[in-house]
């Protein structure tokens, strides 16, 4: 059962609207019940392969998870139940390492460490799934109105599902995209001296806090070739001043880089290159420089930004840091 289950074929027909989210997080129910069926059905020696397809597909549980965690505990926030973001969410965070051990174990064909694993993983994935089916999506359809449920719709595209078919829109009307929705909804701030975004509000102040805290240089130049923008940050790797602001970017690099900087500009215009990147030794500093081409929705050239970022640190690390290391 790859497949999104049909309106035809699934048990919940007639309790839900079909692309309901609650409805879609207990068919995607049935689907890991039903790939931990065909795991333990098959031979971990024998078919070792289709083992391996199964739990990538079971693995995909994660995206459950990613809605739950992004689209379902945030609403449940607002009328005042905090618990799932707390508890669930932990038990969530339990299962991706057991599903990680697992995978690992796959890796190095460790079978007796991937029959052990996979076990857990079973045993936990069915106590979470009881868990949404008699305590959180019951109480979730008694919190949340109709409309909170239509506000799912483009967030749930946007992390995913466990099924190779989307299921159907909810409720079945056209697709609108996030910068087009108009819809009014309750805040817990106020919107008039901000600027709305993809997602999310931010008042100007904000906005130029956050350029000057990134750890990246960033320089932005428009369609007309004219630098029309930088971050002023404490640690630029490159020094700029507000004399390149209006100035034609051709003039703000050395003779000997122009022509690949014309020559990036012009691949971007024409739309044959999407990434332009160099990296070099700079002072004693492994620097990553990238150019992208900015383009609106419908493909126009808007400029291109230049981001410049010192990674000789990030380059050094190794093995895992999941805990604060402040003394």
């Amino acid at each position: 059962m790859s497949e999104f289950l049909s309106k035809k074929s699934s048990p919940f027909e007639g309790q839900f609207p079909d692309g309901h989210p609650v409805r879609t997080y207990l068919e995607e129910n049935i689907l890991i019940r039903d790939l931990v069926s065909q795991l333990e059905a098959t031979s971990l020696t024998e078919q070792f392969e289709l083992f391996k397809a199964l739990f990538a597909k079971l693995s995909k549980v994660e995206l459950h998870f990613a809605r739950k965690e992004n689209q379902l505990f945030p609403y449940l926030e607002k009328h005042d139940w905090t618990g799932p973001s707390q508890g669930m969410w932990a038990f969530h965070d339990q299962i991706r390492e057991e599903l990680k051990a697992v995978r690992k174990a796959i890796d190095a064909e460790d079978f007796e460490s991937i029959a052990t694993g996979i076990h857990t993983v079973y045993r936990s994935l069915e106590h979470i799934l009881q868990v949404e089916e008699t305590r959180l999506l019951p109480n979730a359809m008694n919190l949340l109105s109709e409309e909170e449920w239509k506000e799912f719709k483009e967030g749930d595209r946007e992390i995913g599902w466990m099924f190779d078919t989307p299921p159907a829109p909810y409720p079945e009307d056209a697709y609108i995209h996030p910068g087009q929705d108009t819809k009014k909804r309750t805040l817990p701030f106020g919107t008039e001296d901000k600027t709305h975004f993809d997602e999310g509000w931010l008042t100007p102040e904000q906005v130029n806090s956050i350029f000057r805290i990134l750890p990246v240089d960033i320089t932005y130049v428009n369609e007309h070739d004219i630098v029309v923008f930088y971050n002023r940050g404490d640690d630029r790797v490159f020094p700029r001043s507000a004399g390149i602001i209006g100035r034609e970017v051709k003039f703000c690099h050395p003779p000997k880089s122009v022509d690949q900087v014309l020559k990036i500009l012009e691949e971007f215009k024409a739309g044959r290159q999407d990434l332009a990147e160099f990296w070099i030794e700079f002072k004693g500093q492994f620097i990553h420089i990238q150019y992208f081409p900015v383009r609106d929705e419908d493909g126009t050239y808007r400029g291109v930004i230049e981001m410049s970022q010192d990674v000789t640190r990030a380059r050094a690390l190794e093995g895992e840091q999941r805990l604060l290391d402040w003394a």
